[in-house]
């Protein structure tokens, strides 16, 4: 009986097992003929979000964004990290020196900066703008050396130069080669070079040129502005203009842009002013036609433009003229005998800090040359209050803002004008607030070594290891973001201009409340398109953004954006995973737009009190403010306690 029992129990036992392996295998079949219908594809590796991902739809939950959501196609190829290659330049701006180890203040991001300067995929003139600025601190070096062994040896041994307001050809004999004014520290907006003059009639025309730095190796320097006049022929037969370009050894003669031009240039206008007058000409023309009736052979060269000269050309054989040259914001300007004729647009590379010489040549009896409203450095030790202007210390491990201000080493005067106004608020000097000037090197000796003598008299300094071309200040955004994460760390990081007012109290007042992570505040561009228009300053090829629009970005003059953005900047560009974009505003927007494709969200905070060209009452920022505008803007507010503009 027991023997039967576990006989039972065994049986029982072997036809559960061969149930379960029925069950297992009919699941089996289930699943091949599954497969064989259905092509299972392997789980794709997740890939890191690249640059060339920048863009999809543009969602906000920010109560100030009316605008509708901006989309923007992603790119089909990914984005490939740029490599290293070889440049000439930072071996030497970055080689072992004791300049580095006394540890001072104005070099404090430069090591931070080699990386950027040698990518494959770096910025326009990034290999020219290194190279010029190795040789420039070469020589820099040299003159702080100077600097000290004349101190050591309590001897006075310094060049006795500086960067006066002004220079002439009074008591000055004209060289050889034309030279008439040398311009010891570039030019500044408003500069001007006036000349008195009689065209001589022994040529049919004569130049006027504004000359750069000439590098070792140039046979010439660069022509910074070519000023061409022909004058009109016998009788009146040959049309008198004017041409304006320039020259450099790389890419020899740019194109001509001739007054009056033969084709409608009504539309394209520098600082608000025409390339050429020829609205004044064609007026003035028309009443001297009436008034001395022409013949009808005169009539005919009017209708061409070749009665020009003879009604209203300002040169004229004999006679003498005043030309005042000037500078603007966008360009330089041409006025004659007390009337706007010409403007000419700076041209990269080309532009008016870097002019060296004046050069007049051809058929000119010159009477007088005089250029003033050049940059003036101060003797840092005689200003009375240099204490008060000096940058405070930070006691504080975070800060509650970093202010980077942009700036060129040329710009003393604006720089002082900030000192004494805005930078005296008291978040500034009690600490809270740090503001810092981010200046490229000159290719002018003398100006550099002004700008280290302010440098170390303020301590608000931070130079930059390259010439300071437009095209490379997007590297002087990611400057500040590293200055405002790795050395003076900083809860909100704001850029700005040397030539913008900025209340700091009332900007600190409107951050409180707003996010502290993903915040880009100022004022704010929704749907705007690049700039497709061939010589502009703004132009942008399809190569470089191929989208129609661009992301959300907030307008150059000023913007504040939270730590987090500012960490993820650092580290994209370490890494390489972030595009460098020439335009520094739009950059910010960009790189903003792959912080939120990484999965932040971004808070995009518009605030029209921040006024891009120019100022309006309540303003938080006002922009295009000369030296003289900020210190009465400041007087006013300290007077009146209200936001009121000087003009």
């Amino acid at each position: 009986m027991v023997l039967f029992k576990h006989q039972l129990h065994q049986i029982t036992k072997m036809k559960k097992w061969s149930g379960g392996l029925f069950i297992i295998a009919l699941a089996m079949i289930l699943v091949f003929r599954y497969c064989s219908i259905v092509k299972i594809e392997p789980p794709k590796q997740s890939r890191k979000q690249s640059a060339s991902d920048f863009f999809g739809n543009h969602p906000t939950n920010d109560s100030f964004i009316t605008s509708s959501e901006i989309k923007v196609k992603k790119e089909a190829e990914s984005y490939k990290k740029p490599h290293f290659i070889e440049v000439d330049g930072p071996n030497e701006l970055f080689a072992s020196h004791d300049i580095f180890k006394e540890g001072s203040r104005a070099l404090l991001v430069w090591p931070h900066m080699r990386p950027l300067l040698s990518r494959s995929d770096s910025l326009p003139e990034t290999a020219q703008g290194v190279k010029e600025a190795s040789l420039a601190w070469k020589d820099l070096l040299s003159a702080i050396e100077k600097d000290k062994a004349s101190k050591l040896s309590k001897s006075n041994s310094q060049e006795d130069k500086n960067c006066p307001f002004s220079v002439s050809t009074l008591d000055k004999i004209v060289s050889r080669d034309g030279v008439i004014l040398e311009i010891p520290c570039g030019l500044v907006d408003d500069s001007s070079i006036s000349l008195v003059g009689i065209p001589d009639g022994h040529s049919r025309s004569f130049q006027i040129q504004l000359l750069g730095s000439q590098l070792a190796g140039e046979p010439e320097p660069p022509i910074i502005l070519h000023y061409n006049v022909s004058l009109p022929g016998d009788n009146m037969t040959e049309e008198p203009f004017v041409v304006q370009n320039i020259w450099t050894h790389e890419l020899g003669w740019g194109k001509d842009e001739r007054c009056p031009s033969h084709r409608s240039a009504n539309n394209l206008k520098v600082d608000g002013l025409v390339l050429c007058n020829e609205q004044a000409v064609r007026s003035s023309l028309e009443e001297n036609l009436n008034m001395s009736q022409p013949s009808s052979e005169m009539l005919t060269n009017v209708s061409r433009g070749g009665a020009y000269g003879s009604a209203n050309f300002p040169f004229v054989e004999g006679n003498p003229f005043t030309a005042t040259l000037w500078v603007g914001l966008e360009g330089f300007h041409m006025t004659v005998n007390g009337r706007h004729e010409t403007s000419f647009a700076y041209r990269e590379k080309l532009e008016p800090w870097s002019v060296t010489k004046v050069k007049v040549a051809g058929g000119l009896d010159l009477l007088s040359a005089l250029a003033k409203g050049l940059p003036v450095s101060e003797d840092h030790d005689l200003v009375v209050d240099v204490e008060h202007l000096k940058a405070p210390a930070t006691l504080k491990k975070r800060l509650l803002m970093l202010v980077g201000v942009f700036s060129t080493g040329n710009n003393f005067e604006r720089r002082m004008a900030l000192r004494r106004a805005w930078m005296q608020y008291e978040a500034v000097r009690s600490g809270d607030v740090a503001v810092r000037f981010f200046i490229g090197l000159h290719k002018n000796s003398q100006v550099n070594i002004e700008l280290w003598r302010e440098a170390e008299a303020y301590g608000d300094i931070q130079l930059m290891p390259f010439v300071d071309y437009y095209s490379l200040i997007s590297l002087k955004t990611i400057a500040i973001c590293i200055f405002g994460t790795k050395i003076l760390p900083a809860k909100y990081i704001m850029k700005t201009d040397d030539d913008a007012f900025v209340r700091i109290d009332e900007v600190i007042s409107s951050l409180k409340g707003k996010a502290t992570n993903g915040l880009l505040y100022g004022l704010i561009a929704f749907e705007s398109a690049p700039d497709r228009e061939k010589g502009s300053k703004w132009y942008i090829d399809n190569k470089e953004w191929p989208h129609a629009l661009y992301p959300p970005w907030a307008h150059g003059p000023g913007y504040i954006i939270s730590r987090d953005i500012a960490k993820f900047i650092v580290r994209g560009h370490q890494e390489s995973d972030l595009k460098l974009f020439k335009l520094e505003d739009v950059a910010m927007g960009i790189w903003i737009e792959q912080f939120k494709n990484s999965g932040h969200e971004v808070n995009y905070v518009t605030d029209d009190r921040f006024y891009s060209a120019g100022c309006e009452s309540n303003y938080i920022l006002a922009h295009y403010q000369s030296p003289r505008l900020v210190l009465c803007l400041w007087e006013k507010l300290q007077k009146e306690h209200e936001p009121v503009c000087c003009e």
